[in-house]
């Protein structure tokens, strides 16, 4: 049986979403072999304007590049959650930074809130990596592409000398999803 898979990550310009769009799009489709396309979408502002990057992972041929019927939604802000959750499908997945966004709409959503951007600067530090911690979170949730995939493509799409830094992030957001799926067995 063949799949289409759409992920939207959204939030505001200056987060990274881009950049971690191309590296799933990478991850699936140079290192496990899978058809991905990735777009994206940002504000006239470079940092502080709304920004949304999106993915569709497939096994077949992705005839239409545009994510319409969200399997998973990325929202690091209120204003990302509140503009794009109409896209999300009935039982897909609802990711949010738990400080960020507050008020929760009321759908037929798995909603998985975490303090993505507070692990960020807490547990490494560094601001910028949320966006990193968020790849680690989707992956683990969705198993679409392999952790090894994942890794090669961080390490050749982040700036030189950060790559320990974002493969510590990555394993953050990592552990943060296996623990939630721990406690929420029934997800």
């Amino acid at each position: 049986m063949s799949y289409r898979y759409e992920i939207r990550l959204s939030g505001s310009g200056g987060q990274g979403l881009i950049l971690i769009g191309k590296i799933l799009a990478e991850a699936a489709a140079i290192y496990d072999g899978l058809n991905a396309t990735q777009s994206q979408s940002y504000g006239p502002e470079a940092r502080g304007g709304a920004s949304r990057s999106e993915v569709i992972i497939s096994d077949e041929d992705i005839n239409y590049p545009k994510a319409e019927d969200l399997d998973i939604l990325l929202a690091l802000t209120q204003e990302a959650c509140d503009k794009y959750v109409k896209d999300l499908k009935p039982g897909g997945i609802l990711l949010i930074d738990s400080q960020m966004v507050k008020k929760l709409p009321k759908e037929n959503f798995k909603i998985i809130s975490l303090p993505i951007i507070q692990y960020a600067t807490e547990r490494l530090g560094k601001f910028m990596v949320a966006n990193i911690i968020s790849l680690g979170i989707i992956t683990t949730i969705s198993n679409l592409v392999s952790g090894d995939a994942i890794k090669h493509a961080i390490k050749a799409r982040v700036p030189k000398g950060t790559e320990g830094i974002n493969i510590k992030a990555y394993h953050t957001g990592k552990e943060m999803a296996e623990k939630w799926l721990k406690e929420h067995p029934e997800n």
